[in-house]
């Protein structure tokens, strides 16, 4: 990722409480190539997608097809799910999308835009809308 993703993602990330963090795991999408099986490859991301998710944890799917929310409707899940005192996975998909056993996985599925978003700018979008909703619940003026 260029360096101003990283810093972007960081500059939120540090932003969380301690009693709500938020970390990052990437995932290495599968090399594709003009005669690569997409499917297949669809298949093998999911499973090591699928392989990081701890058992227990509410699994939210981002995808095209998904519920849109607004911020308030984004912060009104942050606070049922911070209540239900789980550990929320939100997942994001290779080039190609989510397998369909990441998709059966998932609780919700929500998506940030009709629009497609590139993978680097989905981070930052998903950070700084979590880190809003979490200044919308504690009042605080970031929102405004």
């Amino acid at each position: 990722m260029p360096s101003w993703i990283s810093e972007g993602f960081a500059e939120y990330a540090k932003r969380f409480p301690p009693s709500c963090t938020l970390d990052l795991i990437e995932i290495p999408a599968e090399k594709r190539t003009k005669n690569s099986d997409i499917p297949r490859l669809i298949v093998r991301e999911g499973e090591k997608i699928l392989s990081t998710i701890k058992p227990g944890n509410r699994v939210i799917a981002l995808d095209v097809k998904g519920k849109s929310w607004n911020t308030q409707e984004l912060a009104q899940h942050l606070t049922t799910w911070q209540q239900e005192g789980r550990h929320v996975d939100l997942v994001v998909g290779g080039p190609d999308g989510l397998s369909n056993e990441c998709l059966t996985k998932a609780e919700m599925k929500w998506s940030l835009s009709p629009l497609t978003l590139p993978h680097p700018l989905v981070r930052i979008i998903l950070a700084e809308q979590l880190y809003r909703s979490l200044t919308i619940i504690q009042g605080h003026p970031y929102h405004r």
